[in-house]
C-alpha cells in the first residue's frame, strides 16, 4: 500500500498548492477520500507537489489503486472526478474568490484565475485539447478535435438535450455543478448578471477555442432570440470587454446542440468572421452614430458599429424581424412550412475602440428535396470533411472537424506521396484528392503534400460557408438591409 499512500500525499500536496485546499480543510477532504478509494487507513508523508496541471499526480494515485485491485479499472474516470471535486473549491467558494479577484484585480484577471482553476482541478481537459491539431488556412482556424464524438445523424446531435429521469433537466442546467451521473463533480460556475436576470458562466471542459465558455439562464428555458438577446449580449462584453460572446439560433439543424436551454457561447479568443473587413458600408440618417457593414465573408453577415447600445438593439431587433418573415422562394428562402419557422438570426459581439460591434449572421434551416438536410447546410460533396451542423462557432470561422479525419488525411497523403491510387476505403475522398493533386502541381513531396491538404481543408470550409450563405451574393446582403432604410456610403 506504500505506493498508493505516498500518491495520496503527492496529491493532496498538489491541491495545496494549486486548488487552494487549506490545512484546516486538509484532514476533512482526505477523510472523505479514503472510503471512495477503497481505504481504511492513511499514512502520512512529507511529500511536495511540483506539478501545476493534475494528470501526473492523479493517474499516479488511479495506478497505484488499480494496481492494489481497489476498484475496477472502469471505474477509473468515476473515481478520478469525485477524488478531484472533493479536493477542489466548493461552488460558494468558487464564485466568491471569483468575484473578490474581478473587484480587486478585474474581470480580465478574473476569468484567467477561473479558467486557470478549472484546468488545475481537471475540469478543463486542457492537455488533451493541446493534442487536437489546429492551424490557420484560407483565413480560417481549422481544428481537429480528437476528444469530441462526430455526429453524423442530426437526432442523435440533438439526443444531448434529454436527461434520463428529468434530473438535471437538461446537460447544462445549474443543477448539474457536482453532479455525479455526469460526471461533473469538478464542475464550477460563477454567477453574472445579464439584464437584471441571474446567469452563470462556466468553462467548456473540451474547448475548441481559448477560454471557450458558455453563459447560462438559470432559468430552464427554450432557447430564443429576441430584443432582450441583444441587450444580454452587450451586458456580457460590459463584464468582460476582453471576451466575445454570441448566440446559436434558436433552430434545429443550425441551433448548436442545446435548444432546450437558453444559453451563449463566448470566450477570450476573437474569431476570424470579427476580423473580417466590410464589402460594403451603409449608414441611416436616423442613427448618425451607426455604421452598418456587409462583412466580406463566406456566409451572410452584417454588422452593426455603434458606442450607443440602444441603437445597436432596435436596429439588431429590426433586421431580426426582417429576417424572419423574409421569402424569396427564388433563392429558395422559405420562412415557414407545415415544419414550422425556418429563418433565425445568430447574433455575436465584440467589444473595440469603434464601440460594440454586434455581427448578426442570417440563418435558415429549411430543407429540400435535393437538400433533405437543408438547403443552406453542408452540401453533399462536403460531408466527407463535415456533417454535423454549422453553429455559431463555424460560422464565425473556426472549424471543428472530426477526430476520423487525422488518420483519413495521413492515409490520404501518403498515398500521394507513394504515386499510389486511391482506396477504397477512402473513395469518399475523391474530391479532396483530385484537388490535393492540383494544388501540389508536380511536387509530390511529403512536406508539399501535407501544405496542400492544410489548404484544401480551409478552401473546403469557405465553401460550406457558402453553402450556409442565404444570399450568395454580397449585393443582395445590401438590398435586404436598404430596406430598413440603409444607404451605401
Amino acid at each position: 500500500m506504500e505506493k498508493v499512500f505516498r500518491a495520496l500525499n503527492e496529491l493532496l500536496a498538489y491541491a495545496k498548492n494549486n486548488l487552494e485546499l487549506s490545512e484546516k480543510n486538509a484532514d476533512y477532504v482526505l477523510n472523505g477520500l479514503l472510503p471512495v478509494l477503497g481505504l481504511e487507513t492513511f499514512v502520512p508523508m512529507e511529500i511536495d507537489c511540483s506539478e501545476t496541471r493534475p494528470e501526473k499526480p492523479l493517474n499516479e494515485l488511479l495506478d497505484a489503486c488499480t494496481e492494489e485491485g481497489l476498484f475496477e479499472e472502469g471505474d477509473r474516470d468515476r473515481i478520478a472526478d469525485q477524488v478531484m471535486g472533493a479536493l477542489s473549491l466548493l461552488p460558494q467558494a468558487t464564485d466568491e474568490k471569483f468575484h473578490a479577484v474581478m473587484e480587486q484585480e478585474g474581470s480580465k484577471a478574473a476569468t484567467e484565475w477561473f479558467y486557470d482553476y478549472s484546468v488545475k482541478s481537471d475540469y478543463v481537459k486542457k492537455s488533451a485539447l493541446d493534442k487536437n491539431p489546429r492551424f490557420e488556412s484560407e483565413g480560417l482556424i481549422i481544428t481537429i478535435n480528437k476528444a469530441k464524438p462526430e455526429f453524423r445523424d442530426p437526432k442523435k446531435a440533438a439526443s444531448g438535450n434529454s436527461v434520463k429521469g428529468g434530473y438535471p433537466k437538461c446537460v447544462i442546467c445549474h443543477q448539474n455543478e457536482g453532479f455525479s451521473g455526469r460526471n461533473k463533480r469538478t464542475l464550477r460556475t460563477v454567477d453574472v448578471v445579464l439584464d437584471g436576470q441571474k446567469w452563470f458562466w462556466q468553462f467548456s471542459p473540451y474547448g475548441y477555442f481559448y477560454q471557450h465558455g458558455i453563459a447560462v439562464n438559470y432559468e430552464h428555458i427554450p432557447m430564443h432570440v429576441d430584443r432582450g438577446t441583444f441587450t444580454r449580449l452587450m451586458d456580457f462584453v460590459d463584464l468582460f470587454p476582453h471576451y466575445f460572446i454570441g448566440s446559436n439560433a434558436p433552430l434545429e439543424r443550425i441551433g448548436g446542440s442545446v435548444l432546450a436551454h437558453d444559453h451563449y457561447q463566448g470566450g477570450g479568443e476573437i474569431l476570424p468572421m470579427h476580423k473580417a473587413k466590410a464589402a460594403f458600408v451603409l449608414k441611416n440618417k436616423k442613427y448618425p452614430s451607426v455604421l452598418l457593414e456587409v462583412v466580406d465573408w463566406a456566409a451572410t453577415v452584417v454588422r452593426i458599429v455603434s458606442k450607443d447600445r440602444n441603437v445597436i438593439e432596435e436596429i439588431g431587433d429590426a433586421i431580426r424581424q426582417k429576417w424572419v418573415d423574409y421569402e424569396d422562394r427564388a433563392k429558395g428562402i422559405v420562412p415557414y412550412s407545415e415544419q414550422g419557422a425556418h429563418n433565425a438570426i445568430s447574433p455575436t459581439v465584440v467589444k473595440t475602440a469603434r464601440g460594440y460591434e454586434m455581427s448578426v449572421i442570417l440563418r435558415s434551416n429549411v430543407t429540400s428535396e435535393e437538400f433533405p438536410d437543408g438547403v443552406f447546410h453542408v452540401h453533399p460533396e462536403f460531408q466527407v470533411i463535415k456533417k454535423e451542423s454549422i453553429g455559431l462557432i463555424e460560422a464565425q470561422g473556426l472549424f471543428i472537424l472530426p477526430g476520423r479525419l487525422e488518420k483519413q488525411l495521413g492515409d490520404l497523403e501518403d498515398l500521394i506521396v507513394e504515386g499510389k491510387p486511391l482506396t477504397e476505403e477512402l473513395k469518399d475522398f475523391a474530391l479532396v484528392w483530385d484537388e490535393v493533386k492540383a494544388l501540389c502541381g508536380g511536387d509530390l513531396g511529403k512536406e508539399n503534400v501535407h501544405r496542400a491538404v492544410k489548404k484544401e481543408l480551409g478552401s473546403i470550409c469557405n465553401r460550406i460557408l457558402g453553402n450556409v450563405a442565404v444570399f450568395k451574393d454580397k449585393k443582395d446582403t445590401v438590398a435586404f438591409v436598404r430596406d430598413l432604410g440603409f444607404e451605401l456610403c
